[in-house]
């Protein structure tokens, strides 16, 4: 089926430090799908599933920085700026991250956060998340970040939302047993929508146990760049976790 990908691609012009990044470093950390130029390491060429793991085998990035081995693999859909995903992958050397976002303002953005801060373990899929889902490997995800997503509030717009039947059955083939789902968002139509929808899947639980566990960010979860905006503009942001049933 074709997909459409919806929203911007590319903002103002990237100033030519960003401009050199998106040159030399996204070439060395994006994610390889068939189809594309990009290198040929871990791409599954005989189109098989894609093993995260083979993203991550080649000489590191950043060679005066530890590099794996990694004990899990965590996905975030739509990193924005990537400061979330950068924080992540600074307080967890041990786990290896892949980050989608389309919007090349916000893949420069990381870059720069993944140079400054000689991050090994972070690798970058400039495109829809939802081709990449359908191509990893099954059971191959411990943690995927959903934050702060568009949240397409008119109900024309209501197939755009990434949170629906479809996008949960993929997560649900490439999460682990016991993997978790965080999703966040400051709009009450999106809100609904996705809790509908997760609640309806068989595949997930949701780990809630009372208000205050939707209520506050885990503590394990940096802020991202719009939920303080969201906070700044008086809105109340919603955390919502849920597991990957057995």
């Amino acid at each position: 089926m074709r997909r459409i990908l919806y929203g911007r691609r590319k903002g103002r012009p990237l100033r030519p430090a960003r401009s050199r990044l998106m040159e030399r470093l996204l070439p060395r950390l994006r994610v390889p799908v068939p189809g594309r130029s990009a290198s040929a390491a871990g791409a599954g060429e005989d189109g098989g599933a894609l093993e995260p793991e083979r993203f991550f085998a080649a000489a590191p990035v950043f060679p005066e920085r530890p590099a794996g081995p990694y004990r899990e693999v965590w996905l975030e859909v739509g990193f924005g700026a990537g400061e979330h995903l950068a924080a992540q992958a600074e307080a967890h050397p041990d786990v290896a991250l892949i980050g989608c976002e389309p919007f090349v303002n916000g893949v420069a953005a990381l870059l720069a956060r993944v140079d400054r801060s000689r991050l090994n373990n972070v690798r970058i899929y400039d495109d829809d998340a939802r081709v990449l889902i359908d191509r990893l490997a099954a059971a191959s995800l411990s943690r995927v970040f959903v934050l702060f997503p568009d949240p397409w509030p008119k109900t024309r717009h209501a197939g755009r939302r990434f949170v629906g039947e479809a996008t949960l059955d993929a997560l649900s083939r490439v999460m682990a047993p016991g993997a978790e789902l965080r999703f966040a968002t400051d709009d009450a139509v999106c809100l609904r929508s996705a809790l509908a929808a997760l609640i309806r899947h068989p595949a997930f639980r949701w780990c809630a146990e009372g208000p205050e566990d939707w209520r506050r960010r885990p503590a394990d979860q940096p802020p991202t760049r719009y939920e303080e905006k969201a906070r700044a503009k008086g809105s109340k942001p919603v955390y919502l976790a849920f597991r990957r049933a057995p």
